[in-house]
């Protein structure tokens, strides 16, 4: 079993490192075990397609493909500034995640 990620599905992440350093986006999927994510509109790549219900047509199609998580910082709720993520036990006795700048809960 893979360890606690900072980010899940549905999270808005900056990507602080890499080709596509300084762009946004929500995080469509993540992969536990190989540790990566797609994130909408990042790491964009070509990929050739037979003919199939969903594209009749076929031919090349522009795609996102997984980024690494280490790449990713969660965008703080209350500036929209990356931030690192902390985790405590909120008054009702659940583990919660934090922006660590700001110290507000992430949704």
């Amino acid at each position: 079993m893979g360890s606690k990620l900072h980010i899940k599905k549905g999270d808005t992440v900056y990507v602080i490192t890499g080709e596509y350093k300084g762009q946004q986006g929500r995080v469509l999927e993540v992969f536990i075990k190989q540790n990566k994510a797609i994130v909408e509109g990042v790491n964009m790549v070509s990929k050739h397609t037979k003919p199939n219900a969903q594209y009749p047509q076929g031919g090349i199609i522009k795609k996102e493909a997984p980024i690494h998580i280490s790449n990713l910082l969660p965008l703080d709720p209350s500036s929209g500034e990356p931030t690192r993520i902390g985790r405590k036990i909120d008054d009702k006795g659940k583990l919660v995640r934090y922006a660590k700048k700001s110290g507000e809960e992430l949704k």
